[in-house]
């Protein structure tokens, strides 16, 4: 099977899984529990996107040293996050940390 042909279907079942759900979503009504539910979802995609990215960077075993400035970065963003309750300083302070810790604390205190 060519690869064109695996990706033109699967753009037409993402089409027509959206389109169903654009063109009948206002007739649809969820009970409660599926609609709390369906709010953990954005929190629930995050992390399991952002944890196996900081634990193992490079794809192997985990990676739980100083040596790892993705997870320096992200404990500073939680710890952050929880005293100031702000996004983009959120995302600002991670971002200082990684950098400073990959540029700086690795290559000049942290020598392999």
């Amino acid at each position: 099977m060519s690869y064109a042909l695996l990706i033109l279907g699967m753009a037409v079942i993402t089409y027509a899984i959206r389109t169903t759900l654009f063109l009948f979503g206002e007739r649809l009504t969820f009970p409660p529990l599926v609609r709390t539910a369906l709010g953990f979802v954005p929190v629930t995609v995050l992390t399991a996107i952002i944890v196996p990215m900081t634990i193992s960077p490079h794809g192997g075993t985990a990676e739980l040293s100083l040596r790892n400035p993705q997870l320096v970065g992200a404990l500073a963003a939680v710890l952050v996050s929880a005293a100031t309750r702000r996004p983009l300083v959120t995302i600002a302070a991670g971002l200082a940390v990684f950098f400073f810790w990959q540029g700086i604390v690795i290559p000049h205190w942290l020598p392999a």
